[in-house]
């Protein structure tokens, strides 16, 4: 690929030839229209005008995707497209990327589906600012050189409040866990604004690391739609002593992310909610490869990829991709995000999850109610859990692992399956 192109990798669908379908998108998403155009020359196209580099036709379908068939019969068609849009016409502002590559291709008339795969972007986006902290500086922050970095979440997820919630963070301190988050679903309400809960957390924090030497990372949700209020949400962490925040990316947009990383100082803990309907439809959308790259390049530090049997739809095939995604550079070492196993998780996906990883241990492992819900308390879950880490990378299969630990059994006994 040349450095001075873009490439998107898309999946079409169309009752018609795909190469056709090809060249209309090309066009469409760059100098042409539905007409010829006298201004259209020729020496314009070669500067701006998208290319086809290459259509795969894979295995047809029965029935559309979307319901825009107009009564064909099918079967209906489908293609690994290649195109390349000249970095020229669109630049590195992420915005132009997404509206010229990402965006229009779901309007056009005549596919039956369309899937964005892939996103190859040239050196000139490298200046981008990524992550602050990524897997390094989440270690340096948590005091966690080695090994998966053991965290929880508030339980209940709503109804608490401050002083309620910072109860529940001490007994999680006491617990032994690097991190703490707030779920994604609380941000400021009145009956816990913010303000309050900074004011009655980060002394049970310091306290904890006065004790310890330790201090465990919290991070308090300061999504906000307006830039303005998330940026002074970020101000009142920072002055509290607080090294992060959860952000949820699909509700603040691209442009909130861009204007929160520039001034940050907190670790940038992403959760991805919203995601599901860009994706859930195999024959629509985006694939987790080229969203999670456009988050990267805007500064996330820990990414949210569900986990081995996650309590939710996404399977374990497609986890183990987002795995990999975000922790493959796009430009650098630098560039990639700490992968945050989450969703239901207990000690017993740590085999399979340490298995199918390749055996890394540079992740985050997220326990809320495997943590909390344990018959012998949060203490007991998180035993389990690093009981569990520590079996599998030495080698041990669960059933070794459980004879060997009372809280590892009592974790499967409860949630075992």
């Amino acid at each position: 690929m040349s450095k001075q192109m873009i490439r998107v990798t898309y999946r079409i669908e169309t009752p018609g030839d795909p190469e056709a379908m090809a060249a209309k998108i090309a066009a469409d998403q760059s100098t042409g229209t539905f007409t010829p155009l006298p201004g259209e020359t020729a020496a314009l196209r070669a500067r701006h005008a998208a290319r086809v580099v290459s259509v795969t036709e894979i295995a047809p379908l029965p029935v559309p995707s979307l319901p825009e068939a107009g009564g064909h019969p099918g079967p209906f068609r489908r293609a690994d497209v290649v195109i390349d849009y000249p970095l020229d016409s669109i630049g590195t502002d992420l915005a132009a990327l997404m509206t010229v590559t990402m965006g229009g291709v779901f309007s056009v008339r005549g596919v039956t589906g369309i899937r964005i795969l892939d996103l190859d972007l040239p050196d000139a986006f490298a200046g981008l600012p990524g992550p602050q902290f990524g897997i390094e500086g989440s270690r340096r922050l948590m005091g966690v050189a080695q090994g998966p970095m053991i965290a929880s979440i508030i339980k209940p997820s709503l109804g608490l409040g401050p002083d309620e919630t910072a109860e529940v963070v001490r007994r999680l301190c006491e617990a032994g866990v690097d991190f703490i988050k707030d779920d994604e679903k609380m941000m400021s309400p009145a009956y816990s604004p913010l303000a309050a809960r900074v004011e009655a957390i980060m002394p049970v924090i310091r306290d904890h690391a006065q004790r310890t030497g330790r201090q465990v990372m919290y991070a308090f949700g300061i999504s906000a739609a307006d830039p303005d209020r998330m940026m002074t949400n970020h101000d009142l962490v920072v002055a509290g002593g607080g090294t992060a925040a959860v952000v949820n990316i699909n509700s603040i947009g691209p442009g909130g992310m861009a204007f929160l990383r520039k001034r940050s100082q907190l670790c940038l803990h992403a959760h991805r909610n919203g995601w599901d309907v860009l994706t859930r439809h195999p024959g629509l959308g985006y694939d987790f490869r080229p969203y999670q790259k456009i988050w990267r390049l805007l500064g996330v530090d820990q990414f949210q990829v569900n986990g081995i049997g996650a309590k939710y739809w996404e399977g374990d095939d497609s986890f183990l991709r987002s795995f990999v995604d975000v922790t493959s550079p796009i430009f650098s070492d630098r560039d990639r995000a700490l992968p945050v196993v989450c969703s239901g998780q207990w000690g017993g996906q740590a085999f399979e999850t340490w298995a199918r990883t390749g055996g890394t241990l540079d992740m985050m492992y997220l326990g809320g109610g495997g943590i909390h819900g344990h018959p012998g308390g949060p203490a007991a879950g998180v035993r389990a859990i690093r009981h569990a880490w520590q079996a599998a990378s030495e080698g041990l299969s669960a059933r070794e692992a459980v004879e060997r630990d009372a809280d590892l059994r009592a974790a499967f006994e409860t949630w075992g399956r």
